[in-house]
């Protein structure tokens, strides 16, 4: 999936592994949370350690570092490729 300015994207490499984030730049990409990485100063990554969600977030939500957070607010459980599932076993012991 190509990576457009308001795609939602999870880092899987670096300090940044596993959050979630908004492209703010294409060519050399730059990604912002609104919180860590703000708008002011967004964080250049390498496409290869993005993966696209699917998700993309309207134009007017990448005005604002609240906006953006907003926005990523329901981005967390699941990974792009699996589903969250609660360890079996656990639930097996008694």
């Amino acid at each position: 999936m190509e990576l457009k300015r308001g795609s939602v994207v999870r880092a899987t490499a670096g300090r940044d592994k596993d959050g979630f984030f908004v492209v703010v730049q294409t060519g050399p990409v730059a990604i912002c949370d609104g919180r860590r990485r703000r708008l002011e100063k967004p964080k250049r990554k390498n496409p290869k350690h993005l993966a696209a969600t699917g998700t993309v977030v309207p134009e007017q939500a990448l005005e604002t570092n609240r906006e953006i957070r907003k926005a990523l607010r329901g981005c967390t459980g699941a990974t792009p490729t699996k589903e969250v599932v609660s360890c079996p076993s656990r639930m097996l012991s008694k």
